[in-house]
């Protein structure tokens, strides 16, 4: 009996097909390394507390409204960063965001949170270059120059950010800060999927952020990454 040739059609969608289970499964399996790399290094607040000779508490940044007003989430981390703080988690604060516009500046807003909860403006420094957690995380290396350190975000974007720190040779423990119920967590949590495969491979070759600059250790005094007259 004659077999049938596969038309070139046929050939094209056994490939696709093939290549969409491919990056499916990739993707499945980046995520569960990331996860389960991270998981252990997720404390409880009490637990962070605890923990001994921690350089700062890298809060990272989220939206903020056009009146400056830190939106649902970013409140979150920094109610979360400034309840460590007061329990002696860490001496200091390091906000890190996007300030890459005049009109937009998530970094001075976190700031004036904190100290507007009766933090000392010299225990809060501003990165204003952190653009992308990936960014956050070499610049909280390379330019504060931490080594042990607590991040505070969500705990589905917490996964990312600790192997990250982990997969770039800082000791980092996470606390979620997951407070209230957002919108839109559906197609965050979506986006984060992608995400985590992104940065699993970023962290692997380490490009250079946008901006670095000269060191600013953490271990000073944190007015000195002021850029305005407000603290």
């Amino acid at each position: 009996m004659e077999q049938k040739k596969k038309t070139p059609l046929k050939i094209l969608l056994t490939v696709a097909a093939v290549g969409v289970c491919a990056v499916a499964l990739c993707t499945a399996v980046i995520n569960t390394v990331v996860v389960k790399t991270s998981e252990p290094k997720i404390l409880s607040a009490e637990e962070a507390a605890k923990l001994e000779d921690v350089d700062c508490i890298l809060v990272l940044g989220c939206k903020v409204y056009d009146d400056g007003t830190p939106a649902g989430m970013l409140t979150d981390r920094l109610d979360c960063a400034v309840s460590l703080y007061k329990a002696g988690a860490a001496p200091k604060l390091l906000m890190s965001g996007d300030h890459g516009r005049e009109e937009y500046d998530e970094v001075n807003a976190m700031k004036s949170y904190a100290v507007g909860k009766s933090i000392e403006s010299n225990d809060v420094f501003m990165d204003h270059a952190g653009f992308s957690t990936y960014e956050s995380i070499y610049r909280l290396r390379d330019v504060f120059q931490a080594k042990k350190v607590i991040i505070v975000t969500q705990e589905y974007h917490l996964y990312r950010a600790l192997y990250l720190a982990d997969a770039m040779g800082l000791e980092a423990y996470g606390v979620a800060s997951d407070y209230h119920t957002y919108r839109g967590s559906l197609r965050m949590h979506s986006r984060e999927v992608l995400a985590r495969v992104k940065d699993f491979f970023t962290s692997i070759f380490e490009p250079k952020p946008k901006y670095l600059g000269e060191a600013i250790p953490v271990f000073g005094d944190g007015n000195v990454t002021n850029d305005k007259d407000i603290f």
